[in-house]
């Protein structure tokens, strides 16, 4: 009896941590939708949302390593804003082809406006909803 009391214990304690595991795990995905530069000339709406039931998280984000270079997302890795890190102290000078890198209207043009120009070559569907456009994530006010 007493066996049966002490494995049925671990066993709830175990499946307790497992549910409690995956609940965090899940919990906080981020906000469905991001206003990017926010403040600025012409802030960028990313409906994050979105961007996560098409994509793996590894596909936007990345860490970055002590000499400045990329550092591909690993899962569970803590996701920062962009700007913690593309801003002129931090990446002073970096640049992407033409791109300046210590900028966050840099990096999102790196990156967004690259994958956004590709999405749009591979489906006319895409192509047709003009997401290669400055007006897909810049709407007019």
């Amino acid at each position: 009896m007493l066996k049966k009391i002490l494995a049925g214990s671990v066993m709830s304690l175990f499946m307790m941590g497992c549910a409690a595991f995956f609940a965090f795990a899940a919990a906080d995905m981020g906000p469905a939708e991001i206003t990017l530069g926010e403040g600025g000339k012409k802030p960028a709406v990313f409906p994050h949302k979105m961007h996560q039931d098409a994509f793996q998280c590894a596909d936007c984000h990345h860490g970055m390593a002590a000499d400045g270079s990329q550092v591909p997302y690993a899962e569970g890795q803590e996701i920062k804003k962009c700007e913690s890190c593309h801003n002129a102290t931090v990446l002073a000078g970096k640049m992407k082809d033409k791109l300046a890198l210590d900028t966050l209207k840099g990096a999102g043009h790196g990156n967004c406006l690259e994958c956004h120009k590709e999405k749009a070559k591979e489906d006319p569907a895409l192509k047709a909803k003009n997401i290669d456009k400055c007006a897909a994530c810049h709407p007019k006010k």
